[in-house]
């Protein structure tokens, strides 16, 4: 879909620092003197920590250092046993999964079929693909402490590739007290039984987080592939720290204080790739699609008239000019289901990706009805990947006429808003921007964004479309590509119609890091830090 990138660009710099002397104070523990320690900046800072609470992927990250799955995604989009082996019916309607042996949580207690069950469970309320599997699903069951039977009602095919998939929601496992936590609450612990363990008196939310290797984890023999095989940890810490200055943490990957930057500004990725001392690749090679995503509940976006308005004012190259900069390295594509792929169609998308909607934007928000309600956007400051869509979003909205209220923010903060159902005037929202990686939104299914579920189990925005859940219900029970690609395609032109979310377009994001540190796996959910050495 894209090629591996060289540079970047981009016009958008940082506006926060870190002073030098907070970074001295993480980095110069004495204690930890004959420790290996690998230090990251990721691409955000880490403050919701319950990864079956939000799709961020900052959580999805957290998530994969303390938890494990029971299947997984390897390179060659083949799903594969992690926690669990499987066999399935001649009749295609019983899954029964078998626990590997070794398996312990981080309090010392043994992993049982009945966690796991209780984890699918909690995972199917709130993941798309997990919904969509227990719509199918007569019952799940632990018939003894080792083996998971999952019944269906009829034959679906998509039961591996739900349990398996590689990002969020991932279905990670916890013991059953954690994950039959109430819905809307998360959950109180972080105790899991992935290859690292979650060091929670030295979290400091926004700020800092630690995790040390789990010396009781047993990973599988298969060498490591994406999120599968053998999660070996050859580090004793890891820690990430916040640094929403990019200046700032490419000084600090220069000097040697810190050893991984998980997304550095596009501007200065030409100064890093000419240091000898440093790498820069791109981990996630299906990229990311960027997108707009408006509040169903209230007004103004509860009126249909409004939201194709401004879905009308949007062009996807003002956003990918000021997000990327250079068009080698990211792609104009009105596909909701990724450019490049079988279900990959520009229907719908017109005025999107020529960019010349706004004469009829200012023509339907005038016949609309729209009565000067402020669109409250939120616009994070802190994430390279984040922070030019809400700004140029807000000046093409205004241009179409409509009143905009740009709330500058952090993500983190974003992340915990959204979920907000309250009115914008009480602390909810209108709009917000995100980026979803390729392998979150290949297909209607997988994809968490173009559901039509509203409150119930949808999506923030919490969008209601019967006759969208009707057309993913058709191309679940499909076994044929043809026709799914024509369901694909009638999902599309309703999403569009009714403007369930506007993709913005796609883009890499490459990571960088000192040559001192070596084994770094690519994937679509990265980064993960089993399997990376370092050199001191």
């Amino acid at each position: 879909m894209f090629l591996q990138p060289r540079r970047l660009r981009s016009t958008f710099a940082s506006i926060f620092t870190l002073p030098a002397l907070v970074l001295s104070a993480f980095l110069a523990t004495p204690a930890l003197a004959a420790t290996k320690t690998l230090t990251a900046v990721m691409h955000s800072d880490l403050r919701t920590i319950d990864p079956g609470f939000t799709t961020a992927y900052i959580t999805r990250d957290h998530g994969y250092m303390v938890y494990d799955t029971l299947l997984a995604t390897d390179s060659s989009f083949k799903v594969q046993p992690q926690m669990a082996d499987w066999k399935v019916s001649d009749d295609k309607l019983t899954y029964t999964f078998t626990l590997r042996d070794g398996l312990k949580w981080h309090d010392g207690a043994p992993v049982t079929a009945e966690d796991c069950v209780a984890s699918l469970k909690r995972w199917g309320r709130v993941d798309n693909m997990g919904q969509k599997l227990m719509d199918f699903t007569a019952g799940i069951e632990a018939p003894d402490a080792k083996t998971i039977t999952l019944k269906l009602k009829e034959p679906y095919g998509l039961v591996l590739e739900s349990i398996g998939k590689p990002s969020s929601y991932v279905p990670f496992m916890m013991p059953k007290r954690m994950a039959e936590t109430p819905a809307g609450q998360q959950i109180k612990e972080q105790i899991g039984s992935g290859p690292f363990k979650f060091v929670a008196a030295e979290f400091q939310p926004g700020v800092k987080a630690v995790y040390e290797k789990n010396k009781d984890y047993v990973p599988r023999k298969e060498p490591a592939s994406w999120t599968s095989g053998a999660k070996v940890v050859k580090v004793d810490r890891v820690e990430w720290i916040t640094m929403a200055d990019a200046q700032t943490a490419v000084n600090a990957l220069q000097s040697g204080d810190i050893d991984f930057i998980e997304n550095p500004s596009f501007d200065l990725l030409p100064l890093l790739a000419a240091n000898k001392d440093m790498k820069v690749e791109t981990l996630n090679k299906l990229g990311f699609q960027t997108l707009g995503r408006m509040n169903f509940l209230y007004p103004p976006f509860d009126n249909v008239k409004v939201r194709r308005a401004a879905f009308l004012a949007m062009n996807q190259k003002d956003v990918l000019d000021a997000l990327v900069g250079n068009p080698e390295y990211y792609k104009i594509c009105g596909a909701f289901f990724v450019c490049g792929t079988p279900l990959a169609t520009e229907e719908g998308a017109d005025t999107l990706v020529k960019g010349n909607g706004m004469a009829a934007a200012k023509k339907a928000l005038a016949e609309s009805g729209y009565d000067g309600t402020p669109i409250v956007i939120m616009a994070p400051g802190d994430v390279v990947t984040l922070k030019a869509q809400p700004v140029v979003a807000a000046q093409l909205l205004r241009e179409a006429g409509f009143k905009v209220d740009l709330q500058a923010t952090d993500w983190q903060t974003v992340v915990a808003r959204r979920a907000s159902q309250k009115p914008p005037k009480e602390g909810g929202w209108n709009m917000f921007f995100t980026n979803w990686v390729g392998a979150d939104v290949v297909n209607p299914i997988a994809n968490s964004s173009i559901g039509g579920r509203g409150k119930n189990g949808g999506w923030f925005g919490w969008a209601e479309n019967t006759k969208i859940e009707q057309l993913k219900d058709a191309f679940a029970r499909s076994g044929s590509p043809e026709e799914q690609k024509k369901l694909a395609a009638e999902i599309q032109k309703e999403a569009y119609d009714q403007v369930i979310y506007i993709p913005l377009g796609q883009y890499l994001a490459p990571s960088v890091w000192r040559k001192s540190l070596t084994g770094v796996l690519d994937g679509p959910a990265t980064p993960v830090f089993w399997n990376i050495e370092k050199k001191e």
